[in-house]
């Protein structure tokens, strides 16, 4: 082709010179080069090159792992190189064989993150699989045989007998839903149950978790956390908790020989700075029922929303034997469901959340409540916030 001085020339003498032609690419060529220019625009929206990581964009992961393909390319040299006015072929390293970079297709580039789109457009994501949920997977996965499962297989028969019978049924999971020691799931279509709760640890994110040991009715068992078993079972659409037993009586006698403890009442105050909180502590409580020790129950209080994003102090806990636990709390909570304390607080991320679990009732109360409890009779009364009493029920 002529240069800038030639066609001037040229032009003087009033001949015209046709520019030259460049050769149509090929479809794949396009196909790389519109590839390189959506990893170029990212650069230029965040100032960086895409990177991989569990927290980052699905969209900047799928950039990362295309920008390492394109550097294995040996026809990216001279098809990009005018193009990457940023550099970013040579900052990259490849990680993968050149054999493995002779395609480049995004499907499969989604498919290596756990994602499934919708057609050729990446934007049309059909289901986003998190690492979390691919780590939860794994978890339950990692079995191995239960040595002792003659120990655990009677009481997968007997589970069986109470959901044919009706005294057990089985409901959709809640992630919110407490995972407990003695508790039924069903999760990957099997049933699984929670023979041991480790001690109760707090994640980098605040939470609280255990590690767990869960037996398989296949005979199998797992060593997992406590949220991977829940992340599990929310990811599974199958997934299921198992009530507990209806049969027998709410209320069991005092403690014998051949009784089993259920669990345990705690009554909480809170030590929150919350105005609300501030001027009346004293008659504000926390009632609640568990089967792990308070300690574990209330470890890591100031950062979770039920507990009022505040550190709190044990007033009182009561042991429980022989008593269905659900049905238990539930009867506190509606003995004093008119007393219930109305307040909104901010969780970490500023999201506002209503604790239910907090009422206005002074500690005398509550120790008569659980007077009556042990005589049976406390289905018949409920709070009166007027004058601070227990009164009969209104039939």
């Amino acid at each position: 082709m002529p240069d800038s001085s030639d066609e001037k020339l040229l032009a003087d003498l009033g001949i015209e010179v046709e520019p030259e032609q460049q050769a149509a690419r090929s479809p794949r060529e396009e196909r790389i080069i519109a590839g390189f220019e959506e990893i170029q625009r990212f650069v230029e929206e965040h100032g960086r090159a895409p990177t991989h990581g569990d927290d980052k964009d699905i969209f900047e992961r799928l950039y990362a792992v295309r920008l390492e393909r394109l550097c294995g390319l040996a026809e990216s040299e001279a098809l990009l190189k005018l193009l990457d006015h940023q550099g970013l072929l040579t900052e990259v390293e490849t990680a993968a064989a050149p054999e493995e970079l002779e395609e480049l297709d995004d499907a499969e580039l989604l498919a290596q993150l756990g994602v499934e789109s919708e057609g050729d457009d990446i934007a049309e994501l059909k289901h986003v699989r998190t690492s979390a949920e691919k780590r939860a997977a794994e978890q339950v996965a990692r079995r191995q045989p239960c040595a002792d499962f003659a120990t655990f297989k009677p009481l997968f028969e007997k589970l069986q007998e109470e959901l044919d019978n009706g005294d057990r049924e089985t409901r959709v999971f809640e992630l919110k839903a407490e995972i407990r020691p003695g508790g039924f799931f069903i999760v990957g279509g099997q049933k699984a149950y929670v023979a041991e709760m480790g001690e109760m640890l707090l994640t980098d994110q605040g939470r609280s978790d255990a590690r767990l040991r869960v037996i398989f009715d296949n005979g199998t068992e797992s060593s997992m956390l406590m949220r991977s078993l829940q992340r599990a079972l929310n990811a599974d659409d199958a997934g299921r908790r198992i009530t507990e037993s209806s049969a027998g009586p709410l209320f069991g006698a005092e403690a014998g020989d051949d009784d089993q403890a259920s669990g345990i009442i705690y009554v909480l105050r809170s030590k929150s700075d919350h105005p609300v909180v501030a001027a009346n502590r004293d008659v504000i409580h926390k009632i609640g029922v568990t089967n792990v020790s308070v300690k574990q129950r209330i470890a890591g209080a100031r950062l979770q929303p039920t507990f009022l994003m505040a550190d709190v102090e044990v007033v009182a806990t009561y042991d429980l034997f022989n008593i269905n636990r659900t049905k238990l709390e539930n009867l506190l909570h509606r003995v004093f469901a008119n007393a219930q304390l109305d307040i909104e607080i901010k969780d970490r991320f500023g999201k506002p959340v209503s604790p239910r679990e907090w009422f206005l009732v002074p500690f005398s109360v509550i120790e008569e409540v659980v007077e009556r409890l042990e005589d049976g009779s406390l289905a018949q009364f409920q709070y009166d916030p007027s004058s601070a009493t227990l009164k009969v029920r209104d039939t």
